[in-house]
């Protein structure tokens, strides 16, 4: 089994971390990227696979898929224990939202202040800001007081951790507003699994001369 990713990509590195938390071995591909060429030239093979030419992309003897979400519903049904999905449909449902809301709701508003990573204050990102901002409150009430986001850890905690990494990088991280959120930020940077991930992509941001957001001191 082989995992296309890159040093940079929040997709690639929630399969990474579920394929970790699931003991699933799999041939890590890290398609290169410079700052100055992005991911130029595209990798052969993702480019064959995947009609948007993006990591992730995992091919299983002769399956090949993309998409983080994809990929992880196959890691899932190939080894469901340990489940990262709730074991109740209403949970799974809730789970399974969440982790949508994390790619489709959230993280579109983290994508507008790329751009603007070296100025993170810039008033331009100030909505974008402002709408990350609104989702943490939403998220801390999900949360409650409960230790992961749908109640047991699942594919929620991984998708949302990794979507708020980002947001943290580019100027748009929780604060005590959402202390509740921040507790579980510090459970999550704690596993085993997350930190085998993390800690390279913190390496290669310090390599690039890249800030690392403060809470994976502990790790990185």
């Amino acid at each position: 089994m082989r995992l296309f990713s890159a040093a940079l990509s929040m997709f690639g590195a929630k399969v990474q971390i579920a394929a970790h938390e699931k003991g699933i071995d799999v041939e890590l591909v890290m398609v290169p990227f410079t700052q100055k060429e992005g991911y130029a030239p595209k990798h052969p093979e993702v480019l064959r696979i995947n009609p948007k030419r993006q990591v992730p992309v995992l091919i299983d003897g002769d399956l090949e898929i993309f998409d983080s979400t994809q990929i992880f519903e196959y890691l899932e049904d190939i080894k469901p224990d340990p489940a990262l999905w709730p074991a109740s449909p209403a949970a799974r449902a809730r789970a399974r939202r969440l982790e949508h809301e994390s790619d489709e709701v959230y993280f579109p508003h983290i994508i507008k202040l790329m751009p603007l990573w070296k100025t993170p204050d810039d008033p331009a990102g100030k909505p974008a800001r402002e709408a990350a901002a609104a989702f943490y409150r939403t998220m801390e009430r999900a949360l409650g007081d409960r230790e992961f986001l749908a109640g047991e850890y699942s594919f929620a905690d991984i998708a949302f951790y990794m979507a708020q990494l980002f947001g943290a990088r580019m100027g748009a991280d929780m604060t005590s507003e959402t202390p509740n959120l921040l507790q579980w930020r510090q459970r999550m940077t704690a596993r085993p699994a997350v930190i085998k991930v993390v800690a390279p992509m913190a390496d290669y941001l310090r390599s690039d001369g890249r800030s690392v957001p403060a809470f994976l001191s502990p790790i990185a």
